[in-house]
């Protein structure tokens, strides 16, 4: 009996002191950078009135936890250097090792900013890749994570982690270039806080409080806060998307008649090109599984050899398989289908590539501009031009729409920011926008809230917040195309520059019309990295950005338009093989009074744009690369960045 006792006891010290003992957050952890020049505060958790002493390069700073077992204690402001170690004691004593202090940088926002250099993008960063290696630049990757209840006090997991051949899979491929220019101009480490979803909205990210600047998201908010209607939106998307799934799965022919097989005879299957726009091809279907196939032949050179496929990107879901067997998959549209395959597939002779792609709502597509060709390490087989096709099924109704519970408003705010700041930071670089495209009107007064809200809860005012300014993107078009929503867009984050300390990168000349990931993340580092030399680093006289509308005024017939940012000098890039600047500039666009635009000649003269049209007398409006894509725009600084998209008009 009394050993039975004694066991108890012992049990219950042992919980009482395992529950008393000192718990930091992630953030707080081996390989931290924290921030230079700037008061830090240290924050725990431990038994209510606990006793904290926090041992730092010589320093001893102690604070006691309040009734709810919180504690925090301040740090004076250091300089830039490390590694440093840190022992942070309680009932227990934790040891955080490696730390340096340099500057820390948030990089949020969606898939652009998101996207690693893993995936798609480790082809074209394949020297990068294997070339990373800097201890004095990290990364956090905060794990996703949405509440719409209350902010969190921490994040799931995640670490510390140092640049190197094996680590840079994870880094933002944005960020990773925004540090690597301002570690190799100032060599002061740099740590990024990597806390970015895919096709979230700017208003997931701003708080509920924020929120009630915004009613409409406010209110949008409010029924994900119910845990069982969270379950019922998921359940019935996941219910949804299954149904019309098995449906489609069952009604395909082509599985049941094996169309996978190279020995198949499709000699009845229609002939089409690839890349091309199934409509044309397939009219009338609104979901639908199609079948493609295609023989070619294998040199004995490539006969037995890795190889690399490429089949550019689809809409939207594809499985391939070669000579019958499966070669990948991929089950939405946006990726680009790069699949690699073993040595055991290809054989000398006839090969047959068989493609099932399910259609969700029948506006799909193989993306043209992209890849279609099988490689080895010595040869390359094209694989546009002739396919055979066949419908495999029919869908009743296009594919269910989703809810995506995760982008709701002030979700990702409470799941993925909230737990950072206590964390002091140098700023934000930003990269999001094209989840709002669909409604611009309000975006410029969502990132002001949303800026507002996190210098207010960072308590720190006006840290800069530097931001990427939506590229070219979709079918290239004639400028002014009066509807395009992306142009809109740019045009409310360009007024996004009247908040203070705010920089935008113009990313104009940078996307690809047929891809809203473009692979160029390189060149969108390295303009944020101007912007933060500017903002943040106090370069004076440095040009960080194009030329900006500035103002106009009328001159005769004339337009007169002057800018900010000209730097050494406006410029038309690639101009006329005479090499004058006073023809070539693109994409400018006037109106008078009857607001119709029409195209206007365009010159630089003494540092400033003049704009005329035999079509308008009297202009009074302007628009400059307003469109979806505007190709080839061409009016840049000396310094060699584009100007930024705008319009203009001199009614009041």
């Amino acid at each position: 009996m009394k050993k039975s006792c004694l066991i108890l006891l012992l049990l219950l010290t042992s919980i009482c002191n395992t529950q008393s003992q000192v718990k930091l957050p992630q953030l707080i952890s081996n390989g931290m950078v924290l921030q230079r020049g700037i008061k830090l505060k240290l924050w725990g958790w431990a038994a209510p009135g606990e006793k904290i002493t926090v041992s730092f390069k010589g320093n001893i700073f102690t604070t006691s936890t309040d009734k709810n077992g919180n504690w925090s204690t301040a740090v004076p402001k250091q300089k830039a250097g490390g590694p440093f170690t840190m022992k942070i004691t309680g009932s227990n004593e934790i040891t955080i090792t490696d730390i340096l202090i340099g500057d820390v940088w948030v990089c949020s926002g969606q898939s652009n900013m998101e996207q690693a250099m893993s995936g798609r993008l480790k082809y074209r960063y394949a020297d990068e890749i294997a070339t990373a290696n800097n201890k004095y630049i990290r990364q956090f990757l905060v794990p996703d994570k949405y509440n719409f209840v209350n902010p969190e006090k921490d994040i799931e997991g995640g670490e510390w982690k140092s640049l190197s051949p094996e680590t840079i899979a994870e880094f933002t491929t944005v960020g990773y270039f925004f540090a690597k220019n301002l570690y190799a101009k100032y060599k002061i480490p740099i740590g990024l806080v990597n806390a970015a979803l895919g096709g979230s909205p700017a208003e997931a990210w701003i708080s509920e409080e924020a929120l009630k600047k915004l009613p409409k998201y406010l209110n949008e908010m409010q029924p994900y806060k119910d845990s069982s209607f969270i379950a019922q939106t998921e359940n019935k998307n996941r219910a949804a998307a299954a149904a019309w799934s098995k449906q489609l799965t069952a009604a395909d022919e082509g599985i049941q008649s094996g169309w996978k097989n190279a020995a198949l005879n499709d000699a009845d299957w229609q002939r089409t090109s690839i890349p091309a726009d199934w409509e044309k091809s397939v009219p009338g279907f609104s979901g639908s599984v199609i079948w493609f196939r295609k023989d070619i032949i294998i040199p004995a050179a490539m006969a037995g050899k890795s190889a690399k496929l490429e089949l550019g990107r689809i809409a939207d879901a594809d499985s391939v398989f070669i000579n019958g067997q499966f070669a990948g998959n991929t089950t939405y549209q946006y990726p680009p289908r790069r699949y690699e395959l073993s040595n055991t597939i290809l054989k000398e002779g006839k090969n047959t590539i068989v493609i099932r792609v399910v259609s969700n709502a029948g506006s799909a597509v193989f993306v043209k501009g992209k890849k279609y060709e099988l490689t080895t390490a010595t040869d390359t087989i094209s694989l546009t031009g002739a396919w055979k096709f066949k419908t495999g099924a029919k869908a009743d109704q296009p594919a269910p729409a989703a809810i995506f519970v995760r982008w709701k408003p002030g979700g990702l705010y409470n799941g993925m920011i909230a737990p950072l700041t206590n964390y002091a930071i140098k700023g934000v670089a930003w990269y999001q926008g094209e989840s709002n495209a669909d409604h611009p009107e309000d975006y410029s007064q969502i990132m002001q809230t949303l800026i507002e809200d996190w210098r207010d809860k960072w308590q720190q005012k006006s840290f800069p917040f530097l931001f990427v300014q939506l590229p070219n993107f979709m079918e290239a078009r004639p400028v002014p195309q009066i509807s395009s929503q992306w142009a809109k867009l740019r045009q409310q984050q360009l007024q996004t520059l009247t908040v203070p300390n705010t920089g935008m990168a113009v990313a104009i000349d940078l996307g690809e019309w047929n891809d809203i990931h473009p692979e160029n993340k390189k060149d969108i580092g390295y303009r944020l990295s101007l912007l933060a030399q500017k903002l943040a680093y106090g370069e004076k006289g440095l040009i960080a950005t194009g030329p900006l509308y500035q103002s106009m005024k009328v001159k005769g017939n004339k337009l007169v338009l002057n800018f900010t940012n000209t730097g050494s000098g406006l410029v038309v890039k690639n101009p006329s093989p005479s090499g004058k600047n006073l023809v070539g500039l693109n994409h400018f666009a006037i109106a008078g009074n009857d607001g119709k635009y029409v195209k206007a000649t365009a010159i630089i003269r003494n540092n400033k744009v003049e704009l005329t049209s035999n079509e308008v007398r009297d202009p009074i409006a302007v628009k400059y690369a307003w469109a979806d894509n505007p190709e080839s725009v061409n009016f840049y600084n000396k310094e060699g960045l584009p100007a930024s998209p705008f319009e203009a008009s001199l009614k009041k």
